[in-house]
């Protein structure tokens, strides 16, 4: 079809919103400009002004790509609707796909399941794969394979509607977020109990006064006592217990939870007036005696989760807040999955850590039902040895 980029960006945008926002679709031409100018999502972020996004649209709708409608309730006011998914006889799987290209250039298949997951589930990345093979097998292929160049963990492809610009030296090289549970979830978790019981003592010996050389992390953290009155607060995924402390002696009324059994034990000799109990953050519950947590924090402690995963986790942390409820996450921002084989100078099973993208986390909570959602990215600290990004996101339930 030798879609311009322009015109890529709006048809992709046409065929995200039908999907994820269909209460408010087709769209207005100021919608449909704000969609195309997301800076979530997009790649590459675009500013495109409304004049040419009208344009174009009129452009589109000559080709046969774009209807445009009144509004059926209301003023009256044009509205867009795409037709390209019936024009080319699109699957779900297959729609869902070709609006994650369209919108984002070349990706690889993890990226793409992960990257779908509000369009289409598919089941595992094997699905992703052969919705790809399909699409690249039609008369007219829509998407082409490109070659694996050094450095990159994976094949990448890329849509057959008009120019891609795949880049010499890719902005987003493509990374497995999936290699996690490459043999599977329950694998992984066996992974992370054994490696930060055997590391738990050293864990807890090194880390637990981190907080008083991290003075954003001790800003943010007094807001969160502050911000959540007499709601209690749970630390999900807790460690050695420092976090939990600290906000306890901020006057919240904090408690902990862990998977590590080894990590509660340091928690608890460490902080014996603070409450820690083993549980499992995708499994949290809401508190005894309140109606929901006044603020859940995943403090590092999805770090080792696939991208796959994020999303039902970061729903699972959101679930029992209360109303005005905060949820904190704190997480390594980049594109990476770095494998961990030896850890405070011992040895531990082989654990993957996911290095996750600002878009993906702040989609994955804004999916999760939150608003107010705030981030903060700062550098790596190398007087501590750090070597990532951190990002720390902030929402609250409605």
């Amino acid at each position: 079809m030798d879609l311009e980029p322009a015109e890529q960006r709006i048809l992709g945008s046409l065929l995200e919103k039908q999907v994820t926002v269909p209460a408010s679709y087709p769209l207005t031409l100021s919608a449909l400009r704000t969609a195309c100018n997301q800076t979530s999502s997009r790649e590459p972020v675009m500013d495109l002004d409304e004049r040419t996004v009208e344009l174009t649209a009129r452009a589109l709708k000559d080709r046969g790509l774009v209807r445009i409608v009144w509004s059926d309730t209301g003023r009256r006011t044009l509205k867009y609707h795409q037709t390209l998914s019936e024009i080319l006889g699109l699957g779900d799987d297959e729609r869902a796909v070709l609006t994650v290209l369209l919108l984002r250039g070349p990706q690889a298949p993890g990226e793409l399941r992960t990257r779908t997951e509000r369009l289409f589930p598919f089941s595992d990345r094997g699905a992703v794969e052969a919705c790809l093979e399909r699409m690249g097998k039609r008369d007219q292929p829509l998407v082409r394979r490109l070659d694996r160049r050094p450095g990159q963990q994976d094949y990448r492809w890329v849509h057959e509607l008009g120019p891609v610009d795949t880049g010499e030296t890719p902005s987003r090289p493509a990374v497995d977020r999936e290699a996690p549970i490459v043999d599977s979830p329950d694998a992984r978790d066996d992974r992370v109990r054994a490696t930060y019981g055997v590391v738990a003592p050293a864990y807890a010996r090194e880390l637990s006064d981190e907080l008083d050389g991290l003075p954003f992390e001790r800003w943010l953290l007094d807001h969160v006592a502050a911000a959540v009155r007499d709601l209690p607060i749970m630390d999900a995924g807790c460690g050695p217990g420092h976090v939990t402390a600290y906000l306890t002696a901020a006057g919240a009324h904090a408690q902990g939870l862990d998977l590590s059994p080894e990590m509660i034990a340091e928690a608890q000799q460490r902080h014996p007036d603070v409450r820690y109990e083993v549980g499992d953050l995708r499994r949290l519950m809401r508190p005894a005696a309140a109606a929901g947590w006044g603020a859940v924090l995943g403090w590092y402690s999805l770090i080792h989760l696939a991208a796959s995963e994020l999303p039902g986790a970061v729903a699972a942390l959101a679930r029992p807040l209360a109303p005005g409820g905060l949820l904190v996450l704190a997480l390594h921002a980049g594109a990476d999955v770095r494998r961990v084989t030896s850890w405070f100078e011992a040895e531990v099973p082989a654990l993957d850590v996911v290095l996750h993208d600002v878009p993906d986390v702040v989609a994955a909570v804004q999916a999760a039902g939150l608003n107010d959602v705030e981030w903060y990215l700062r550098g790596p600290h190398e007087w501590r040895g750090e070597t990532t990004q951190r990002l720390y996101v902030m929402a609250r339930r409605a």
